[in-house]
């Protein structure tokens, strides 16, 4: 499935056959954070939430992909909401992945807010907290 993936193993296998021979640019050594990111994508798959949807628009470009979360629970039940993440070198892709699928679930805290507005809109009238989120919901998630 994954290009780089795919030369990672093809690079591992031309190492023995050409030890003493110079690296032409189509045979270069993969770096370190392509290696691990390529275990991060096959951790992510086998761990990916089922409201979650991953993409990889340049599967040379682990780094960089296309998230939807569909929630299937709290206020948010039914929205589809896209990111577009790069992760930096410092992050693991899975902890981005979880941690944002759980912003419409399990950080929807309304005791200790993301958004305070919000969070007061809540406490104020939840059924009109309720008919506003689902209203943007219907505009821009879906």
């Amino acid at each position: 499935m994954l290009t780089l993936a795919s030369k990672l193993k093809r690079d591992d296998g031309v190492k023995g056959s050409r030890a003493a021979s110079a690296p032409s640019d189509s045979s270069r050594r993969v770096s370190i954070r392509d290696r691990l990111l390529v275990k991060e994508v096959a951790e992510l798959e086998a761990n990916l939430p089922c409201t979650c949807k991953v993409n990889f628009p340049d599967p040379n470009k682990l780094h960089y992909f296309q998230l939807t979360v569909s929630p299937d629970e709290s206020y948010y039940q039914g929205g589809k909401f896209l990111f577009e993440v790069e992760v930096p070198e410092a992050y693991n892709m899975v902890d981005v992945v979880w941690g944002l699928n759980s912003l419409f679930t399990d950080l929807l805290n309304f005791d200790d807010p993301l958004n305070i507005e919000a969070a007061e809109h809540h406490l104020r009238d939840k059924e009109e907290y309720r008919s506003k989120v689902e209203d943007y919901i219907k505009r821009y998630a879906r």
